[in-house]
């Protein structure tokens, strides 16, 4: 049995509505931009950091580190507390401290050196899959270094992402969040990827919150499966 078979490709009519959801979010928040693009470590750093936190816990942590340590040479070679003390403000420091340094030693025994722009010249399965073996880089994590830092073609899927695609009916309501990786990569065009995962973050994270998503602000719930269901007992169920 082959890919394709395995993973039937989406219905056409779904391609359509993804490409309705882009122009919509754009229309709504524009064309967003990722924040300074990082060197591939440093963005590897900056993402596993990013676990488990928000944005703000994960830069105070990553310029701590960057502010204590010359290069990650030396981070690699630090006493692991100094590490962990170095990026408590992002939270589980005591997991990503030594989960960092290993995959540092790591990429250097493997590399000889602390440079991950060889990738640049893989194709997208291929850097995802070198990325995807170290304990602590999960999808997400190697798709984010891939779009944003290596100029691969990846969309990211995080918890905001998984509950708006699920919520608006863009993917099989029990897909995994692995699947769900490249299930949206056959929904949207390359250039999309960026602009589409950062856009859904921003609806997810302002208005289609886990609880009580504030649906009358949304600009996709002429589209939305949730919506229409929530409109649909609201009718059936007055008062």
């Amino acid at each position: 049995m082959n890919q394709e078979t395995r993973n039937p490709p989406p219905d056409p009519a779904l391609i359509e509505n993804a490409q309705r959801v882009y122009g919509l979010l754009k229309d709504y928040y524009g064309i967003p931009e990722w924040r300074e693009p990082l060197p591939p470590i440093d963005e590897l750093i900056s993402t596993i950091l990013s676990q488990n936190t928000n944005d703000i816990n994960r830069d105070v942590a990553f310029h701590q580190l960057k502010d204590k340590f010359p290069n990650w040479e030396a981070v690699r070679d630090a006493p692991e507390a100094d590490v962990i003390d170095a990026i408590r403000p992002a939270g589980l420091a005591n997991q990503k401290g030594p989960r960092m340094q290993a995959i540092l030693r790591q990429i250097t025994e493997e590399r000889g050196s602390l440079n991950l722009d060889f990738l640049k010249g893989k194709n997208r399965e291929e850097a995802h899959q070198w990325l995807s073996r170290f304990n602590g880089v999960g999808p997400k994590t190697a798709a984010i270094v891939l779009q944003f830092s290596l100029d691969i073609p990846a969309f990211p899927v995080d918890t905001h992402i998984y509950r708006v695609t699920g919520r608006i009916g863009l993917r099989p309501e029990k897909m995994n969040v692995e699947k769900t990786h490249t299930w949206m990569e056959r929904l949207f065009l390359p250039e999309q990827f960026g602009p589409g995962h950062l856009n859904v973050i921003h609806l997810g994270r302002e208005i289609c919150h886990p609880r009580n998503p504030d649906c009358s602000k949304c600009p996709l719930n002429i589209l939305c499966d949730y919506y229409r269901n929530i409109q649909s007992t609201s009718i059936n169920h007055p008062g």
